[in-house]
């Protein structure tokens, strides 16, 4: 066998392939394995929704009740996936409290909720929330804190319709739902566990 010795100038002026077969290569002799594929720029990606965004999404669907349920299942109280800024929903719940008639109707609902996104956001490939096939809807942390302040400025506007809100009525938000019931303990969308949060109570709603 015979051994080649490059120069950081060469491989920094290497082809591409050439660069990438040296970084598997150097992988592979560090025992880390081979290097994880780089995802297609238009592949769908979860992105986490801001308050503006929130508010125009609601702005968009506000007249399709269904779709508006099911954005406001994203209010509620989930599980948190530690470490990682997420946080996941049962879709068994997502149903019972929408009263949707199956989970065809609760994508559907999702698939419009997600163009909206895509249009407030003026990004073709942002999805809000993926689906688990263990059953799970999951959307970033920052996304249930943007639609909870959409469903309190919704409430606030409904208890005070014919001006602002009086000082101090408004107070911190309320959390109008929680979810509940155990999340696996293995999710196979994202490869990590899932932590409870221990404060949830049994039947208990926000």
């Amino acid at each position: 066998m015979v051994g080649i010795t490059l120069s950081p100038e060469q491989i920094r002026t290497a082809p591409p392939e050439v660069r990438q077969w040296l970084e598997t290569e150097i992988a592979h002799s560090l025992g880390f394995g081979p290097a994880t594929k780089p995802v297609p720029p238009d592949a769908p990606h979860l992105v986490a929704c801001s308050p503006q965004e929130a508010a125009a999404i609601y702005a968009s669907i506000r007249s399709m009740l269904p779709v508006v349920s099911v954005f406001f299942e994203f209010a509620r109280k989930g599980t948190t996936i530690h470490d990682q800024g997420l946080e996941a929903f049962r879709l068994s719940d997502m149903l019972r409290n929408t009263r949707l008639p199956d989970a065809r109707h609760l994508t559907a609902c999702l698939e419009v909720i997600d163009r909206a996104f895509r249009l407030a956001r003026n990004d073709d490939h942002a999805v809000l929330s993926v689906l688990d096939p263990r059953g799970y809807c999951i959307i970033a942390e920052a996304t249930r804190e943007s639609a909870l302040a959409v469903w309190t400025q919704e409430m606030n506007a409904q208890q005070f319709p014919d001006g602002p809100v009086p000082t101090g009525a408004e107070g911190p938000p309320a959390e109008p739902f929680s979810t509940y019931g155990a999340l696996a303990p293995q999710s196979v969308h994202l490869g990590q566990p899932f932590l409870e949060r221990s404060e949830q109570k049994n039947g208990q709603r926000n």
